[in-house]
């Protein structure tokens, strides 16, 4: 990897600072923003860019949205934290909204989203032993392979990805990985009565937005069904009107028995994810066996509700899968051949970008930034391409002018 791009004096101010004091476990475009708003950042130069990876879609609202962030400013004057060791007013007032809103008995709220990976295993694993009869400590999670839900010991334990989990180990037991988008494969890993659950992705987002044939889903549904095994579905990423529907699942109406949000669900002001699931799942860990002193927090509860209530009083799921025809098209229109693939669904996409140099990817994005539009490649050679929600059709088509300029940069 290589920055080429020349940055001005006060943007490597900042660089500098950074390369200097934190740690170095990240590789960010030599960028420095300072303000968003909509679908739009400015930098420290006051240049300003369209941005299409919403915060790893975590701004699917947009930046700064005017009611989350005068819902957060008016309770960060009330109340912010209490713990759980105390009750506050808002916490069951956010449990029935979030619960009605998705169709479940009870929510578990927890901060991160990997936090919210971690509770559903829990949640797996404990039902696996109280309900299903799997013996003590026998239980096994299944993955699918290429998945990526965060950082944890747990979540490098399920990886397939060499920069996830080398030297990282030893792993967490119980972990098995099935081939992604393979219902026979899966199909055989489930007959295995030890098994507790099947954790996926919908789509796998870090992976490069790969998609899954159609039945997929709904398939993962039926076999889970029939082997008494919990299908957990991982919609962080692909969840909360991203992919043009409330949740990826919803395209096949299949419902998982644990659902894990997180990241838009509090349209990218704080960490806020959640758990959902029935009864007879979460009414299995007992006070004392799971928690966080920040899950449930007044401050996220009131901004959860906010964020959730904008999604749907602004239409955000018709006009993602409205938006995401239009770009897809006008990227085919352009018939670039730097461009091998171009996939996803609503406003969750990526193009494979085809070149003999192996940075072409990354090069193509500084040229990207230094046209107005900010995009990061993932795994060499695939961008993703995930605007806020709010985007409209002009914006939509004068970005696909951008890349249009931006490609001849690999001639």
């Amino acid at each position: 990897m290589h920055t080429s791009t020349m940055v001005s004096a006060n943007t490597q101010h900042f660089l500098d600072l950074e390369e200097k004091y934190g740690a170095h476990n990240y590789h960010p475009l030599p960028v420095v923003l300072k303000k968003g708003s909509g679908v739009f950042l400015w930098d420290v130069d006051d240049k300003k860019y369209y941005d299409f990876l919403s915060g790893y879609s975590a701004v699917n609202q947009g930046h700064c949205h005017p009611k989350i962030v005068a819902t957060l400013k008016e309770q960060a004057e009330i109340l912010t934290l209490t713990s759980r060791a105390f009750h506050n007013n808002l916490l069951g007032e956010y449990e029935k909204y979030i619960t009605e809103y998705f169709g479940y008995d009870k929510v578990l709220p927890m901060n991160t989203g990997v936090e919210g990976g971690e509770t559903a295993i829990k949640l797996a694993r404990r039902w696996g032993y109280t309900v299903k009869g799997i013996e003590t400590n026998q239980a096994k999670i299944i993955f699918a392979e290429g998945n990526f839900w965060g950082r944890t010991m747990a979540a490098i334990s399920s990886s397939t990805d060499p920069s996830s989990y080398k030297d990282f180990g030893p792993f967490m037991p119980g972990f098995e990985i099935v081939a992604y988008n393979d219902l026979a494969a899966l199909e055989i890993a489930l007959q295995d009565k030890n098994v507790a659950a099947f954790m996926f992705e919908p789509i796998q987002g870090e992976a490069g937005v790969v998609l899954p044939d159609d039945g997929y889903i709904s398939g993962v549904r039926k076999l889970c069904s029939q082997y008494n095994v919990l299908m957990i579905a991982d919609e962080i990423q692909t969840g909360l009107a991203r992919t043009g529907k409330m949740l990826a699942c919803d395209h096949e109406n299949a419902k998982p028995d644990i659902l894990i949000l997180g990241k838009a669900l509090s349209g990218g002001t704080m960490p806020v994810s959640a758990v959902l699931a029935n009864n007879e799942i979460m009414m299995t860990i007992k006070p004392g066996e799971h928690g966080s002193t920040y899950g449930g927090n007044p401050l996220a509860c009131k901004v959860a509700i906010a964020a959730l209530q904008v999604l749907k009083d602004e239409n955000m799921a018709e006009n993602a899968d409205k938006m995401g025809i239009i770009f897809r098209k006008a990227l085919a229109d352009l018939q670039s051949p730097y461009i091998s693939v171009i996939r996803g669904r609503g406003l969750l996409n990526a193009i494979v970008i085809k070149h003999e140099n192996p940075d072409a990817a990354w090069d193509l994005c500084l040229t990207l930034k230094e046209n107005g539009l900010l995009a990061k490649p993932t795994h060499g050679d695939k961008i993703r391409f995930a605007p806020p929600l709010c985007i409209t059709e002009s914006e939509i088509l004068d970005c696909v002018k951008i890349i249009e300029k931006s490609l001849d940069c690999l001639k």
